[in-house]
């Protein structure tokens, strides 16, 4: 039986933090599937096709060095039906802190109810990015701050080219 992971987020923008989680997941699956969720409430920074090209350019390398497969996917419903849909055995989740783990635990909770075969893998962000949000990088770039410590420079072009910096 094929172990496929799933790792949802909005990866808006890919961070260096996401790849941490990304190589570390990948070697305990065979297939990682990395699905970016459209909410369509939100205005996303970059949108959702730039995020696919950059995950394809940063993370599925990590994936395939580790030996698994990588899969690059959309979602815009619930993350558990998508996992259930790609057929996955494990959601994996990243956690920074007690507030990441807090809010996750629930989620988790929700998810097992909803999927009982579809386990919640946590990993520990690396002391090296645990301090990385998304959000935090958005805000920094919108102001002019320099993001490069934070992203790949392929994502860091991508958001100056965004916002025109």
């Amino acid at each position: 039986m094929q172990r496929i992971g799933f790792y949802p987020g909005s990866f808006d923008p890919l961070t260096n933090g996401h790849l941490d989680i990304i190589g570390r997941a990948s070697a305990l699956v065979d297939c990682l599937v990395i699905a970016v969720g459209a909410h369509h409430g939100k205005a996303p920074m970059l949108a959702i096709e730039e995020r696919i090209r950059l995950l394809e350019l940063e993370a599925a390398p990590l994936v395939h060095g580790a030996g698994a497969k990588a899969v690059i996917t959309t979602f815009d419903g619930l993350a558990v039906d998508a996992a259930r849909e790609a057929g996955a055995m494990m959601v994996i989740r990243g956690l920074r802190n007690g507030t990441d783990f807090d809010y996750e635990m629930q989620m988790a909770g929700m998810n097992a109810t909803m999927a009982p075969k579809l386990e919640t893998v946590f990993l520990t962000a690396s002391p090296s990015t645990a301090f990385i949000a998304s959000s935090l990088v958005k805000q920094i770039a919108n102001m002019g701050g320099d993001i490069t410590a934070f992203v790949p420079a392929s994502v860091a072009t991508a958001i100056a080219d965004r916002i025109g910096a």
